[in-house]
């Protein structure tokens, strides 16, 4: 009869534990996975877009809003990621806490439109360090009694993320500086190559709603024709067709896939965001590295016209001296 009574002890604590468990709701995948870095096994951790979905173009379901509906606490990146989870938090009636995880993160601007912030901001470490803060402080806000935990969770973290931070910038640092140039799809690595020492080009602007243009393309163009960039990128949330043509038509190749809005799935190399980072430096500076020739038909270019300037000089002159000499 007591061994009865334990287990139902046992399995009454059980319940009482689940029950006291919170529900945490993040936009996206890089910021469910840093909140679950931060609260562990304590909470429930879930996501609105899945794995591989692009958040730029997300279409809320009506489980989306349940999800958010019973949420206790939601976490947002916000700088126009999610340009739909406005309306979706107001339609869903919750009364959870919301979050913006770029607060503090200084945004990049767009040099096109005006107050335009770029929301890529989890792409340079140091601002991954803001996003892990702000989770913590909310945490410890929505529940106090396990402050210490998220605390000593947090540090854990941070000294993981500024050893991650550090081997990206030497990883850049070991491609041949002419050959830093990452072309990508779409405009998604302006802080990673701010922070690490990388040039980006970007067929399509920082939303991937934005449509190629054909100056765009000429653009990319001309910049693998002149530096000689021995590769290009495609991206896991957007079709490769397009650069997979123009690899084709510059005859280079493709370096490999990155991770940009979303992580892999768990059986990806990129499944945390520690990972994804980690994984898209080595598959960019592996393709960069590559020997490359540099194809300068337009130096030579610029050369013909400067002999062509210069023989019309000198033919000037020559004209110029015989009729000064005729007239003499």
């Amino acid at each position: 009869m007591i061994k009865y009574l334990i287990i139902i002890f046992s399995l009454t604590l059980n319940i009482l534990s689940a029950q006291e468990k919170l529900k945490i709701v993040a936009s996206a995948s890089m910021i469910s996975d840093m909140a679950q870095e931060i609260i562990g096994p304590l909470h429930d951790v879930e996501m609105i877009v899945p794995i591989g979905g692009d958040p730029h173009l997300h279409e809320p379901t009506p489980s989306n809003a349940r999800m958010v509906a019973s949420a206790d606490l939601v976490l947002i990146n916000g700088l126009t990621f999610e340009g739909w989870i406005t309306e979706l938090i107001e339609n869903s009636g919750t009364s959870a806490s919301i979050v913006t995880v770029t607060n503090g993160v200084q945004p990049l601007t767009s040099q096109t439109y005006k107050n335009s912030a770029d929301p890529h901001a989890w792409m340079d470490v140091s601002n991954a360090l803001v996003y892990a803060h702000n989770i913590a402080q909310a945490m410890i806000k929505l529940d106090p009694e396990n402050a210490a935990t998220y605390e000593e969770r947090l540090t854990n973290y941070k000294a993981e993320l500024i050893s991650l931070d550090k081997e990206i910038e030497m990883t850049i640092k070991s491609i041949p500086e002419r050959q830093r140039i990452l072309i990508t799809s779409h405009d998604a690595f302006q802080y990673y190559g701010k922070r690490y020492g990388i040039r980006l080009e970007a067929i399509m602007g920082i939303s991937t709603e934005a449509q190629a243009q054909t100056a765009d393309i000429r653009r990319v163009n001309k910049v693998i024709r002149e530096q000689g960039v021995p590769a290009i990128f495609i991206e896991s949330t957007i079709n490769p067709k397009m650069m997979q043509q123009l690899a084709q038509d510059n005859k280079i190749s493709i370096g490999g896939k990155l991770y940009a809005d979303s992580l892999g799935d768990k059986d990806s190399p990129a499944s945390t965001y520690v990972d994804m980072l980690r994984y898209n430096t080595k598959t960019i500076a592996a393709a960069l590295k590559q020997t490359v020739e540099i194809d300068d038909s337009l130096n030579k270019n610029t050369t013909n016209y400067s002999f062509i300037i210069g023989l019309g000089v000198v033919l000037l002159l020559g004209l110029g001296l015989a009729i000064y000499l005729s007239n003499r």
